[in-house]
């Protein structure tokens, strides 16, 4: 299952964030990850919580991203569930036609290893494709 928390730059989607991730850690019986940009959230989020910050692995392409998110998860089967905040930004693109590939992926992937995903993007739900839309 992958989420889509998608809104303007300043519209409170981290803040929905962090509720999401705290609230997690009550209801999920698994590990939760939670990727950033970099530490911005150290300080909100529950110490049970994974945080990792993007800018410290070389994480510039939607196809770099699949195998670092495969690679969290084959040195851990106990993930329930991963956080994205703002991924076109640890992406290094914003298109929306890889965005949407990246996506079905991750629902894929998700749907296979049962791991749900929540993923924030700065950007205007109306600009968004049908593929991304139904995401959101």
């Amino acid at each position: 299952m992958v989420r889509v928390i998608m809104d303007g730059a300043g519209t409170g989607k981290t803040k929905q964030l962090i509720d999401l991730l705290n609230a997690a850690v009550t209801t999920e019986h698994g590990n939760i990850i939670c990727i950033e940009p970099n530490l911005d959230l150290t300080y909100n989020i529950h110490h049970d919580i994974r945080l990792v910050a993007a800018n410290e692995y070389p994480i510039r392409s939607f196809d770099k991203l699949q195998g670092f998110l495969c690679g969290l998860y084959a040195g851990n089967y106990d993930i329930t569930h991963i956080f994205v905040d703002n991924l076109c930004k640890i992406a290094g693109s914003k298109d929306p036609v890889e965005v949407e590939q990246f996506l079905n992926w991750l629902d894929n992937f998700g749907d296979r290893n049962s791991i749900k995903f929540t993923i924030t993007m700065s950007s205007t739900p109306d600009l968004a494709t049908d593929g991304i839309k139904k995401y959101c």
